[in-house]
């Protein structure tokens, strides 16, 4: 963790142990934790299953305080049966995750992996006028796939930064301020962008909503691009795709299997491929640790939880 979020959790609480890897929790230290401590700060990739919690019937822990918005790695259902609520981040990594969504979309409409390759191993000539062209964004068409706090900031960045048009895909229509139609068909928003960005939660309900239906409905220029989890991708599907350069190209910052990268998929050349960068930015890390940190104040102080999840 930042050194300002140690240092807060450490002026909060008597007694704080703080994990010295920064690997996911293994199947007995996820129990430990459940076992030993009042409070957990887990992170993506540490798997609170039902499982985990059914092995712990009387669980000393109270709380997991999530560091990060997204919560698909905690059954949170299964955390409320055994007496143990969940909090999140929302907010802080709204802004931070948007940046990285327009760093895709520049990246893999203007080929910017690809012709940096190019120059690193030697093999550019100099400029020449039909050179890598790619797809100019400004103007164009962009589909978004869910419309919450990071699917409002990208749209807003693509609309005031580059005057593109504005669909959606959503549970329920949005008043947003500026325009922008809803799609109530995934379909129809795939065939229509030029663009389209995928900025849903994880979770079942989302696993492989982007198929082979969907892309086979994008337009062979349109570009993919994910911030969200990398399972609402089939990521099979999606390598199917680029391969047969049935879609223009696509900007991933998240994996289905993550950490694991299909050696199919590193092998494209029209795939722009980010180590999850989504909030790596020390003040936004920060402020994740933060508002975790005020979830961890309210639950000693037996207050109301800032941001409780609610199943």
């Amino acid at each position: 963790m930042p050194e300002r979020v140690v240092a807060a959790a450490e002026e909060a609480f008597d007694e704080v142990v703080l994990r010295t890897k920064d690997t996911p929790l293994l199947t007995n230290e996820l129990r430990t934790s459940l076992g030993d401590f009042d409070a957990v700060m887990p992170t993506l990739g540490d798997a609170y299953s039902a499982e985990v919690f059914a092995d712990i019937p009387e669980p000393r822990c109270k709380l997991l305080a999530n560091f990060g918005v997204g919560y698909n790695h905690i059954d949170v259902a299964a955390a409320n049966i055994a007496g143990i609520r969940v909090t999140n981040t929302p907010g802080a990594v709204t802004d931070a995750t948007a940046d990285i969504a327009m760093t895709l979309m520049l990246m893999s409409a203007r080929r910017a992996g690809e012709g940096e390759r190019l120059v690193r191993n030697g093999t550019w000539t100099g400029w020449a006028p039909t050179q890598m062209l790619g797809l100019h964004l400004t103007g164009k068409h962009v589909g978004i796939v869910g419309m919450g706090r990071i699917g409002q900031a990208i749209a807003a960045r693509c609309h005031f930064g580059f005057g593109m048009q504005i669909s959606y895909f959503s549970r329920s229509p949005k008043d947003l301020p500026f325009e922008a139609s809803a799609q109530a068909n995934l379909k129809d928003l795939a065939a229509a962008a030029d663009v389209m960005v995928v900025a849903v939660p994880g979770g079942p309900a989302t696993h492989h909503l982007i198929d082979e239906t969907v892309l086979s409905a994008m337009k062979p220029h349109a570009h993919l691009i994910n911030i969200a989890r990398g399972d609402v991708i089939k990521e099979a599907a999606l390598i199917d795709a680029l391969a047969a350069k049935q879609i223009g190209g696509a900007g991933l910052d998240v994996y289905e299997f993550e950490p694991q990268i299909p050696e199919k998929l590193a092998a494209l050349e029209n795939v722009v491929l980010l180590p999850h960068l989504g909030t790596s930015a020390l003040e936004v890390r920060e402020a994740m640790g933060l508002m975790a940190i005020d979830n961890l104040r309210a639950f000693l102080a037996a207050e109301p939880l800032p941001n409780l999840i609610v199943p």
